[in-house]
């Protein structure tokens, strides 16, 4: 008989889930959501029709990007943050002409695909992926290393976190991707809780779905015997923190085990796993200036359910 196929455990994620899980109040962060049936499900969220994220964010990509091409000129390299499918990238990559394309993604076999598959859309561009966490500065190949650069993180991302923690990760990008670059942003805005409430919590289940493989996860990864049938889903709008909160919920009293640690959790007991935090304009500049980014220009829709933001870094506020 064979031996078990080993999974590689990111070390990172068993921090995570063990501290997560013994805190008073639990808590998972969301990008251990994106194993490679995560983000096959997270595709699949966004051609729902209660996701209006990813329809809306589209059509102003199409509609703006020209506009984003003349602003920041031609042969800059684009350089996508979490950049999943790579669904919306042609429509910015044909408006920008650009040298060349820089996926970065946590997903590798995820991100190694969908960079294939654009690569075959592109044959004239280089596509050069990068598996790495963009939470922090990351060196980019050294063929980009001199080019002049554009960022690109679609998608509302950016409101998975904290707005400290955001500020963290623009400054991080502002890090990576040099002096003169800019950055184009997705941000989410908001609107009627019950619009938000019926996007995180579809009718077919597929967010529920989305929600509960973190814990297949867990338990495939890290030797964990969590009874997934006793938890369901839930997405709340919290109106005093502006955002969307997804929550797996124990149906009942629960013991299990994670990398050899046991835990418990009472019945109606949560574990939090996502923050959807919603922007008005004002706060979106406000987030970006206190990363360094000044807002050159900004776009949404006539119903203002989103908003696509372009940025230039700015200089250092205080020389060395």
């Amino acid at each position: 008989m064979d031996a078990p196929l080993q999974v590689a455990v990111d070390p990172a994620f068993r921090t995570d889930v063990l501290a997560g899980l013994a805190a008073p109040i639990k808590a998972i962060p969301a990008r251990w959501f994106y194993d490679r049936r995560g983000s096959e499900l997270f595709e699949e969220i966004t051609r729902l029709p209660e996701y209006y994220p990813t329809r809306t964010e589209t059509a102003l990509l199409e509609r703006h990007s020209p506009e984003v091409g003349e602003m920041v000129g031609a042969g800059r390299a684009v350089v996508e943050f979490g950049s999943g499918s790579s669904a919306k990238t042609p429509i910015l990559l044909r408006a920008v002409a650009p040298s060349a394309y820089v996926p970065i993604d946590i997903s590798g076999d995820f991100l190694r695909e969908s960079a294939r598959l654009l690569g075959a859309d592109f044959p004239a561009l280089p596509v050069l992926p990068v598996e790495a966490d963009f939470m922090r500065p990351i060196a980019l190949p050294q063929a980009v290393a001199e080019a002049p650069k554009l960022g690109f993180f679609p998608g509302s991302t950016i409101g998975n976190l904290v707005p400290r923690t955001g500020v963290d990760l623009l400054r991080a990008m502002k890090d990576t991707l040099g002096e003169g670059s800019y950055l184009l942003i997705g941000m989410d805005r908001i609107k009627d809780p019950a619009i938000l409430v019926r996007a995180y919590d579809d009718g077919a289940g597929v967010t529920a779905e989305f929600n509960l493989n973190l814990l297949h996860r867990i338990n495939r990864e890290l030797d964990g015997d969590i009874p997934v049938d006793a938890f369901r889903h839930r997405a709340i709008w919290n109106d005093d923190k502006g955002r969307i909160e997804m929550h797996l919920e124990a149906l009942r009293a629960v013991r299990f085990g994670v990398d050899g640690r046991a835990f418990t959790m009472a019945a109606g007991e949560t574990i939090h796993t996502e923050n959807s935090h919603k922007y008005g304009d004002r706060d979106s500049r406000l987030l970006l200036r206190a990363a360094g980014w000044g807002v050159v220009a900004q776009w949404t829709d006539e119903d203002d359910q989103f908003a696509i933001v372009l940025a230039e870094a700015e200089a250092p506020r205080f020389a060395p």
